[in-house]
C-alpha cells in the first residue's frame, strides 16, 4: 500500500475549505433572506415632517448664522 500523504492532505484541505465555503454561503443567503422578511414585516416608521418642526429650524438657523456673523466681526475688529 503506497499512499501518498500529501495527495490525501490535499484531498483533506479541499474538502475542509469546501465545507467552510459552502457554510458561509448558506449563511449570507439566510442572513439576507432574514432581513427581508424583517423589512416586510416591521417597516421602519417615516418620520412625520410638520410645520412646526420647520419654523423651529429656521429660527434655529437664524440665531445660528447672527452667531457666525457676530463671531467674524468681532475676530476682524480685534
Amino acid at each position: 500500500m503506497d499512499t501518498n500523504l500529501v495527495l490525501e492532505g490535499v484531498k483533506f484541505m479541499v474538502l475542509g475549505m469546501g465545507t467552510v465555503y459552502l457554510f458561509l454561503m448558506l449563511m449570507i443567503v439566510m442572513m439576507n433572506l432574514m432581513s427581508s422578511i424583517i423589512h416586510k414585516l416591521f417597516p421602519e416608521p417615516q418620520p412625520k415632517i410638520s410645520q412646526d418642526v420647520e419654523h423651529v429650524d429656521a429660527q434655529k438657523n437664524q440665531k445660528i448664522v447672527a452667531a457666525i456673523t457676530a463671531a467674524i466681526i468681532h475676530h476682524r475688529q480685534g
